[in-house]
Formats: C-alpha cells, structure tokens, sequence
C-alpha cells in the first residue's frame, strides 16, 4: 500500500471517529487531524529589552535563549545592530546559545551597502525599515517606493531581502489614499516585503487576515504584540491577555505566506521588560496554529 493512500484511509478512519463522537469543538478535531501544530520557531525583537541589552549584551541575550526564544530580531542603535561586537562574533555567541539573528531593523538611508553585506555574512535574511512617521502628503509615501525599490536591490545583490515595518499612520487615508496601499502597490515585490505589527494595524481599526490575503507573501515577517485598552486609550499588555485573536490571525496568515512570528512588548506599567520576555515566551511555546 502506497504512503499516500495509507494516510489517506487513516484520515479518512479519524473524520468518521470524530464523526461519531460528542461534538468536542472544532478546534479540538483539527489538533486530532494534525492540522495544527506548534511553532517551532519565534523570535523576539530586541527592542523589547533594550535597556537590558545596553547593560549586558551577552547576559540579555543568554537569558532568551533559555525563556524559549530561537530567533532574534535586532534593531540599530547607537553600537550598530550587532552591538559592537564584530558580525563574525555575534554570529558566533547566537550559535553557542542555539539562536539565530533572523532579520534586524536598520536605517536603510545611511551606508546600506556595507550594513546589507554585513548581514548577509552571518545569515541574516532581512533588513526592515522600521519608521517613517506620518507625511503631509500621499506624495511623500509615493517617494518612499523608490527608496525601498533601491534598498530591496541593494539586499538582494547580497543574497536578502528588504521589508518595511509599518505603524498605525500608514492606514490612516490621506489625500484620498490608504498609504500602506500605495507602498505595497507601488513596491517591486520581488525586492520589498512587509513586516506586520499586528498590534498598530488593529489600532487602525483594520483587520490584519484581510490585508495578508489582499497581498499574499508580501507580509513574511509579523510582530506579536497584544494590546489591551485601558482609560487612556490602547496599550501594551502580555500576549494572551488583550484582545487581539492570534490565534485566529496568526493561523489564517500562514496560509498567504506569513513565515515568522517576532515577539515585541511595548513598556507598560508594572511590568519588567525580561520578565514580559519570559512570559511572552512560555505563551508562544504552548501556541499552535
């Protein structure tokens, strides 16, 4: 008997136990099916732990890794966004901690060619830009692509890729136009793709599944971050405890070719910033999608 019809008839036994039993809720059949599993990877934006990182690098870094944590994005700051450390070395570390530094955000408009071909020496597979800032015009976004077009060329010479990280202003309509629109539009995308903060485009008021199936594999990367509201407006909570469906979001976004999941926590009030790590952590290992 072939493998594929030996796992054709075992489904088709398991669909007609699940036929014949209690209904137990959907959700619960399809983890009986194997139609979700696990992550087996997330990441976690250093930016998260900034402060922590500036203190002690190494020890920041060391503490991921045992929370769970087996991606990292990095973000450049004031030592570059390998911390001063040389790209060879903090490859090195990321390897004797079983982490790897998956993609950084980075000032695409200063010396990029060196910062890209620096990246791509140790395997890091994206450079974002991660702000713009809200514009006066629809123009000024239309400006943007073109910048973008040139930094997805420049990382695409070096073997990676280019994305934009957007916030909240970029679906906000202006001159007649949705500016997250006219980037993704308006972007080559062979060379740019898309970061995803699920938490700012929730705070437009716009539904992250609708905009990851308008533009299938353009969103490759997404930020996990919930939020909660709070007599002051929205803000940043632990994930699991506000009000953002991920697990209704993040399972329907693989399918139009969402491929990594960064955790990001936004100071709040009471809070630790290596203690919301860790508990950020010890949610994404229990989640499946």
């Amino acid at each position: 008997m072939s493998n594929n019809r030996r796992d054709f008839l075992k489904t088709a036994s398991l669909a007609a136990a699940g036929l014949s039993l209690p209904f137990v809720g959907k959700s619960n059949f399809l983890h009986t099916l194997g139609e979700t599993k696990k992550l087996s990877a997330f990441g976690l934006q250093l930016w998260t732990v900034k402060e922590d990182m500036m203190k002690d690098a190494k020890g920041t870094l060391a503490k991921l890794s045992s929370y769970g944590y087996k991606q990292i994005e990095s973000f450049e700051g004031p030592k570059g966004f390998f911390w001063g450390w040389k790209n060879t070395e903090f490859k090195k570390y990321m390897d004797d901690l079983g982490m790897s530094l998956v993609s950084a955000h980075s000032n695409n408009t200063v010396d990029f060619e060196r910062k890209a071909a620096e990246a791509a020496e140790v395997g890091v597979k994206y450079l974002i830009c991660p702000y713009k800032g809200a514009q006066k015009s629809i123009d000024d976004f239309k400006r943007f692509n073109d910048e973008f077009n040139k930094s997805g060329e420049i990382c695409k010479k070096n073997g990676i890729r280019f994305a934009y990280h957007n916030h909240d202003y970029s679906f906000k309509v202006l001159d007649g136009q949705v500016p997250q629109t006219v980037m993704m539009e308006g972007t080559d995308a062979g060379l740019v793709d898309f970061e995803m903060d699920i938490y700012w485009v929730v705070a437009a008021n716009e539904d992250p599944i609708a905009w990851a199936k308008k533009y299938p594999n353009r969103f490759r990367l997404c930020h996990v971050k919930d939020q909660t509201k709070t007599a002051k407006g929205i803000e940043s909570c632990h994930i699991g405890k506000g009000n953002i469906d991920f697990k209704k979001i993040l399972g329907q976004m693989k399918k139009y070719g969402m491929q990594h999941h960064i955790v990001e926590q936004e100071a709040f009030t009471g809070t630790n910033p290596l203690e919301s790590a860790e508990k950020n952590a010890a949610y994404m290992k229990e989640f499946s999608i």
